[in-house]
């Protein structure tokens, strides 16, 4: 049996399955895990759009799965199990993701637009070890995912109305269960079939192998070879074959050893011995090649790819070309790559945006993010490419350059603002409700730029009086940034710089995004400088990733705020009561 190497590691632990799936069940069941099983509550809700690949998502669903699970089970009774499985199966097609149907016409939709086309099936699992220790419940999570591609062959219309009224798709990913009748509409499989079903039991072993059972260094067998080299026992080959889905050291492990084989020197040595190979390094081309991807982002943008589609798609590459005036050549391989990237759909009648696209990528929008993909494209990868001087010589290198033409000067703010008022208007109102504020009447946002932030504080809190205290060459472009009529009656903008002249009186000061560009004196100097102005109050507590001191004249408050920055400000901020509080190893945080 598979997983004969660790399954008497198991039998002594407490393993829960964070899943109420008859379908797990029966795969783990027959494989010789001993479980209990404890549905999970958590609402699988998360925002799809908000994730860069689909099984990133399958992979957090799965993971919220087994930590609610874990939790919950530690509060009840002080003793969380020793681990946790969560699993969470999608279908997707052409970048969207099917999970359930909502109801027959739902899932008639779904086994149409698998009808007669290969799509992939997704399973993320999570694996949760725990550890109780005083009362406090520690958690060390790895984490995988398995893919299948499935051919569903050319159905007729009433075939699908024959397996929808069946009843069989309504509690099936993608509308279809591949073990039961859904098997006659599937023409082939490419991978774990088990998979398809509901869990990737293969990869499952080779994780909980390399878990539980790693080879130490003195174990690698090493073997003479003659022509054809001997197969390797079944524990290191798991190791090699793992490829990019190594989860790193765990409790779990033996000794301290990570799960991977280590890696020695390759081809035969002074005995004509050989090692074992090292996994393939897939994690790390991802990253050498990393670049690539975004800089095919940023050109999409730059010629309006997403717009073009947004506003008639779907088109095919020769029509978007014609629209960009692009070469079709190039045009198509680019909208091919933002496929892959998951930026795009293509199906028979031609390309389309994604529903993230639309939102973030098209240049119109409330949530548009097309000025701060501009801004990292024209901007922030040529200072980039300087970061080899700039780390031998130090900032200071930059000192050298000619000075900016004004018009340039003035072109490169506008891309600025343009950036950071996407971003802000991003998230805005979590930063403004992430605290109860309600006790404040004035506040000014350092640095507020377009007051995109400002006007939710003001929105949000009608007592609330926000000035925006930014560079007089901002202050003059912000009227640009917003509709007529839009400023309301409590929010100002003050022109001014906020180290050389004297900063606004208000009881809260804002400061969102200023901070990590400025070296450490200069940041003292500004808190200093905003601690000045505040009045007198009890000292607030902090949280966040690190400690924060600094020698402030006035005891002003001091909040970390982890999406805005910095919030200074008189008295104490409180908790509004649909917040609630998450501490990992790296401190306290606050949830947005």
């Amino acid at each position: 049996m598979v997983l004969s190497p660790v399954i008497g590691k198991l039998l002594h632990k407490r393993v829960v399955l964070a899943s109420a799936s008859p379908r797990r069940r029966e795969i783990l069941s027959q494989a010789g895990l001993r479980f209990e099983v404890v549905p999970s509550r958590f609402k699988e809700k998360l925002d799809k759009a908000a994730f860069p690949t689909p099984y990133a998502y399958a992979i957090e669903t799965a993971k919220q799965k087994a930590l609610e699970v874990a939790s919950r089970m530690h509060q009840k009774d002080l003793r969380a199990p020793d681990v946790v499985i969560g699993a969470d199966t999608i279908v997707t097609i052409g970048g969207l993701i099917l999970e359930k149907p909502a109801d027959k016409q739902d899932a008639y939709r779904m086994l149409s637009r698998l009808n007669g086309k290969e799509h992939s099936v997704f399973t993320g699992v999570a694996i949760i070890h725990c550890c109780s220790e005083d009362g406090q419940l520690d958690m060390d999570v790895c984490e995988f995912h398995e893919e299948t591609m499935v051919k569903f062959s050319e159905l007729s219309e009433d075939l699908l109305w024959e397996y929808i009224d069946s009843g069989e798709p309504m509690d099936k990913a993608g509308g279809y269960g591949i073990q039961a009748l859904g098997g006659m509409l599937v023409e082939c499989v490419r991978g774990d079939f088990l998979n398809v079903v509901g869990f990737p039991l293969n990869h499952f072993c080779k994780k909980l192998v390399e878990l539980y059972c790693p080879p130490r260094r003195e174990d690698v067998q090493r073997v003479k070879h003659e022509s054809i080299p001997a197969v390797d026992t079944f524990e290191i080959a798991s190791d090699a074959a793992q490829g990019d889905e190594g989860c790193g050291p765990s409790r779990a492990g033996v000794d301290g050893h990570s799960g991977q084989a280590p890696a020695g020197p390759q081809g035969p040595d002074t005995n004509g011995l050989v090692e074992n190979p090292p996994p393939f390094p897939s994690d790390l081309l991802d990253l050498i090649d990393g670049f690539k991807a975004s800089k095919a982002l940023f050109t999409a943008c730059k010629l309006k790819v997403f717009d073009v589609l947004k506003e008639e798609g779907p088109l095919k590459a020769v029509d978007v070309a014609r629209k960009i005036n692009a070469s079709v050549c190039g045009t198509g391989r680019l909208l091919d790559v933002c496929v892959a990237l998951g930026l795009l759909e293509k199906t028979d009648t031609g390309y389309g945006n994604t529903r993230l696209a639309s939102r973030h990528l098209a240049s119109e929008g409330a949530c548009s993010l097309h000025g701060f993909v501009a801004y990292h494209d024209e901007h922030a990868w040529t200072v980039f490419t300087d970061l080899e001087s700039a780390v031998r010589q130090g900032p200071q290198a930059a000192a050298g350059r000619p000075e900016e033409d004004p018009s340039q000067s003035r072109d490169r703010r506008l891309r600025f603002m343009r950036a950071m008022h996407g971003l802000t208007q991003l998230t805005a109102r979590q930063v403004a409700t992430a605290f109860d504020l309600s006790r404040f009447t004035s506040a000014c946002d350092l640095g507020g730029c377009t007051g995109a932030l400002a006007r939710e504080l003001a929105r949000e809190y009608p007592r609330l009086k926000v000035t925006v205290f930014d560079l007089p060459e901002v202050i003059e472009h912000v009227s640009s940034f917003h509709p007529e009529g839009w400023q309301p009656e409590r929010l100002h903008f003050v022109p001014g710089d906020f180290f050389k002249d004297d900063l606004p009186d208000a009881q809260l000061y804002v400061l969102s995004r200023i901070l990590h560009d400025w070296a450490d004196d200069r940041v003292h100097e500004l808190l200093s400088r905003v601690s000045r102005s505040c009045k007198p109050g009890p000292f607030l507590r902090c949280s966040g990733e690190a400690d924060l001191s600094i020698d402030c004249p006035a005891k002003a408050g001091l909040q970390l705020l982890p999406t805005a920055g910095l919030v200074l400000g008189n008295g104490d901020l409180s908790e509004p009561p649909h917040r609630r509080r998450e501490t990992d190893t790296k401190g306290t945080q606050w949830s947005a």
